[in-house]
C-alpha cells in the first residue's frame, strides 16, 4: 500500500497549522487549474514548432548509423574508443567532384591502417542525390 493511501489514527491539524504557498499575482504553473474562459486577457501557451524534411533526417540518420558501423569495423574497435574522425555530409555534398570529395574523405581517414576505398566508394555511393540540409524557413515573421 503506498504511503499517499495509508490512513493513520493522528488527528489532521487544524487550518491554523496548515501552511499554504501561493504564488504571486500573475504566476501559474503548467498543472494548475484553467483560466475562467470569460477572461478577455487569457493567456495562451506558444507553441513551437520546427518543420524538416523528415523522409530526408531519416536518410541522414541511417547514414550516420552506417557510417558508425563502418569507421568502428576500419578501425577494429568501439565507437567509445575510436579516434575523433570528422566526417561532415554537408561538407562532402558542398564539394563539387566526386574525386575531390574522396580525397576529402581520405584525408579524414589518414589514421585509418586498413584500406579505406571501399568505404569511401560505398559513402559517395549513399550520398549521391542526398540534400543538404539547412534551417526550415521562418515563416510569419
Amino acid at each position: 500500500m503506498s504511503a499517499a493511501s495509508t490512513e493513520t489514527s493522528a488527528p489532521l491539524p487544524t487550518a491554523a497549522g496548515r501552511v499554504f504557498f501561493q504564488p504571486a499575482p500573475g504566476v501559474g504553473c503548467a498543472g494548475s487549474s484553467p483560466m475562467p474562459r470569460d477572461d478577455p486577457v487569457q493567456k495562451r501557451q506558444g507553441k513551437v514548432t520546427v518543420k524538416y524534411d523528415r523522409k530526408e533526417l531519416r536518410k541522414r540518420l541511417i547514414l550516420e548509423e552506417w557510417i558508425i558501423e563502418q569507421l568502428s569495423e576500419l578501425y577494429d574497435c568501439e565507437e567509445e574508443e575510436m579516434p575523433e574522425v570528422e566526417i561532415d555530409i554537408d561538407d562532402l555534398l558542398e564539394v563539387n567532384g566526386e574525386d575531390e570529395r574522396a580525397v576529402k574523405l581520405q584525408e579524414s581517414l589518414i589514421d585509418c591502417f586498413k584500406p579505406t576505398e571501399d568505404f569511401v566508394r560505398e559513402l559517395l555511393g549513399r550520398i549521391r542525390g542526398m540534400r543538404k540540409l539547412s534551417a526550415p524557413s521562418k515563416k510569419g515573421l
